[in-house]
């Protein structure tokens, strides 16, 4: 008799009653409860609570009798129609993490150090373990004609939930003007009235009522200024242009005459040689520690690339707060563009300068820090120097630099003709390799002075630099697997290592550090003919690598997609992941555009503003302005690519088709990775590929017909076609066949 008591039990617990979503979200912030508090509760994920709230999903037994039977209890204690305490509105769904600790190159055992994506070169600019929790604040609608009432902060020196009671609100708002009042939305739902009537007011706004800001990501850092968003109604509101021009377009900002300029001139507020573009900064000097400055960030005018952030700045405000809010407290508060961003947290984690121990007087000074760039640039090696650079003045003017005299390292882009026996398997699969180049600088030692130039070197691994070697000697159908263990490979279906292209070198060339390791790795000889080396060195972008690889995986887990999944169950919930929360996946394309940006910015071309080759440009007046870097990260990922591929083949004789930088396409009988991947009982083949979500794991980048790609070859005669360009949706553009 018990046993049907206990079924009639469940049978009615499986129907309780539950309010509706947004009233189960309203109860949990009355009381203060974080989703993750919620979650641990009811022994479920954060993102399965946040689905219930979202009206997404619904709980079933057992969870849904006790998930009920906690908003009956906060329906008690707060019924719908009391008023919400003032401090309580302003609860954001998981508390506003403070900023990551300074990096100490731990690594969490799950996180692999692999690599493979393509570092664009950007134009010119003006210039731990995974979190638990990270901000995530709620959704919301687009306001309508009845404007939300404006939601206050806490009083002064309280801070909000344990953080800096300076920024109690959060790093940013996005101000829109509704029925004639401006408003400012802030992470967490928090809305407040801006009584601000100008620009040059809306900043004194900020700075003092608005209690925005990021606290410093390393001890010598600096605190990030606050960030300002402005709508289309915000600007008509400030007297600001809704769009730009074509020449503001092309100058990247409003006329110095215009009357908002001349306001902030009056009220002794100075921009930056940026001027008031997308991207402005609004400033006074520093008086002691003590710094003001607002950045704004105008949608509208294109300040948010939708190639990263899609279409971000369509959102209604405090869904921008939201998505803005989300990767400032996982990255940080955006700079300019994805790729400022990169650059900029390079150094907000290693700070050029630091406070001295006390002299005898008592007072410190200003000193290197250990581990950073310094704060003046240095010089790179001829080598390293990008055509035009002034190292190169003295050359002829249409001389085009060999092998020999440029160091080269740049991301795969090769493809081969399909072998007799792989144009009898059915379908060509993709594998992508995830934050590749964030992986590949993880525990890379770079150089963190000026080259020393070397004749005749002994080659050391442990030495970051440029090698003057020739690798032509190296035979890929016989390398080195292992400690004692060679392997027989055919190395007419295999790229080079040392080329972009795949093709093997003809004579010395220069190589990064990582390439020139390689060989030796495949057992071989090397004997460099000269070098430029840095002896002072370090592991300098291990923190920012664990921040952004931290962003990644906690966005990911929130769209459903958990580090620790079985391959099966990883490819599943991959499947559609972006339609789940397509705020959340913008965040996840911004991380990942902030990895490649940052690392191209290392190498910043020239653009416009009348330069000529042989001049220098802006972006050599940066210590970050380093090429060998660059070049280093991007030697490392090819390498660990070319690595798995070998071992790949080696274990199972299947060799990919096409290589695009990330991007490895083999054939196979089966539509899904798991068809050719070698898993013996889950447990992939060490050293090879593995299905994850961590960085330098592989996800399924798509899958075609193996008549879908011959067709395509056979269409633009193009036999070598780099089919990995098209996997993903097998549309075909942009295809150049040499000719």
């Amino acid at each position: 008799m018990s046993e049907l008591f206990d079924a009639v039990d469940a049978l009615i617990a499986s129907r309780s009653p539950l309010p509706p979503p947004a009233e189960r979200k309203r109860l949990r912030q009355a009381h203060g409860l974080t989703l993750d508090e919620v979650a641990a509760a009811l022994q479920v994920r954060r993102a399965t609570v946040s689905g219930w709230e979202a009206g997404k999903t619904e709980p079933r037994p057992p969870e849904r009798d006790a998930y009920a039977r906690l908003l009956k209890q906060l329906a008690q204690l707060y019924p719908a129609n009391a008023p919400v305490p003032a401090e309580d509105t302003a609860v954001p769904d998981t508390p506003v993490l403070p900023a990551a600790p300074a990096p100490t190159g731990a690594e969490p055992a799950k996180a692999r150090t692999e690599p493979t994506d393509p570092i664009p070169e950007p134009v010119s600019e003006d210039s731990a373990p995974r979190p638990a929790a990270v901000p995530h604040p709620a959704a919301t609608t687009r306001p309508t004609s009845r404007r939300p009432p404006a939601r206050k902060t806490a009083p002064a020196g309280t801070p909000a939930g344990g953080a800096d009671a300076r920024f109690e609100n959060g790093p940013l708002a996005v101000v829109d003007v509704d029925n004639g009042q401006a408003l400012a939305y802030c992470v967490g739902g928090l809305v407040m009235d801006v009584p601000a009537k100008s620009i040059a007011a809306l900043v004194e706004w900020t700075l003092g009522e608005g209690r925005l800001g990021q606290p410093k990501l390393s001890g010598p850092g600096k605190d990030a200024d606050p960030l300002i968003v402005l709508t289309p109604s915000a600007l008509e509101r400030y007297g600001l242009p809704v769009t730009l021009t074509k020449e503001e377009r092309l100058a990247g900002r409003i006329p110095e005459g215009h009357k908002v300029i001349k306001q902030l001139t009056r009220a002794d507020w100075q921009l930056t040689k940026r001027g008031f573009g997308p991207w402005a900064r609004i400033y006074r000097p520093a008086q002691g520690s003590e710094r003001s400055c607002v950045q704004l960030c105008i949608p509208s005018w294109d300040a948010l690339d939708t190639r990263h952030w899609a279409d971000a700045g369509q959102l209604p405000p405090a869904d921008l707060a939201r998505l803005l809010g989300t990767y400032a407290s996982r990255v940080m508060t955006p700079r300019g563009s994805t790729a400022v961003t990169g650059l900029e947290l390079m150094t907000a984690l290693h700070p050029p300068t630091r406070a001295s121990e006390p002299d005898a007087t008592g007072r410190r000074h200003s000193e290197h820090n250990p581990g950073s760039l310094g704060k003046d640039p240095v010089d790179c090696a001829p080598c390293e120097a990008p055509d035009g650079h002034p190292l190169l003045k003295d050359l002829p003017r249409f001389h085009v630099r060999g092998p020999g005299e440029k160091l080269f390292e740049e991301a795969y882009d090769w493809a081969r003709p399909m072998t007799d026996a792989e144009c009898t398997l059915r379908h060509l699969v993709g594998i992508d390799v995830n934050m590749a180049f964030a992986a590949g600088a993880n525990g890379l030692v770079v150089g963190l002075g000026a080259p020393t130039h070397v004749k005749a070197p002994v080659f050391d691994a442990k030495l970051p630099g440029s090698w003057l070697v020739d690798l032509s000697h190296v035979d890929l159908s016989r390398v080195k697997v292992g400690k004692d263990t060679w392997a027989e490979l055919d190395a007419s279906l295999l790229p080079s290592p040392f080329t972009p292209k795949g093709e093997r070198p003809e004579g010395p060339a220069w190589y990064a550090t990582p390439t020139v390791t390689y060989a030796v790795e495949l057992g071989y000889d090397v004997a460099p003919i000269e070098a430029y080396v840095r002896y002072e060195s370090g592991r300098y972008l291990d923190g920012w690598y664990q921040r952004l690889r931290d962003a990644y995986l906690a966005t990911m887990a929130d769209l459903g997609v958990d580090a620790d999944l079985e391959p099966a169950d990883f490819l599943a919930a991959m499947d559609g992941y972006r339609g789940r929360d397509p705020e959340l996946a913008i965040v996840v394309s911004a991380v990942k555009a902030t990895v490649k940006g940052g690392l191209g910015k290392l190498r910043e071309r020239p653009r416009g503003e009348g330069w000529r080759p042989g001049e220098p440009w802006r972006a050599l007046s940066r210590p970050t302005w380093r090429p060998d870097i660059r070049a280093a990260v991007i030697s490392r990922t090819r390498i660990n690519l070319h690595r798995k591929i070998v071992k790949h083949a080696s274990f199972t004789g299947q060799y990919p088709i096409a290589v695009l930088s990330d991007c490895v396409v083999y054939a196979a009988n089966g539509t899904s990775p798991l068809d050719f991947l070698p898993y013996r009982d889950g447990k992939p083949l060490p050293g090879g590929f593995k299905l994850g979500i961590n960085p330098g794991l592989v996800k399924h980048e798509g899958t075609q017909s193996v008549l879908w790609g011959e067709e395509v070859r056979e269409r633009f005669n193009a036999p070598e076609l780099n089919l990995a360009r098209y996997i993903k949706d097998g549309t075909v553009t942009d295809v150049d066949n040499g000719e």
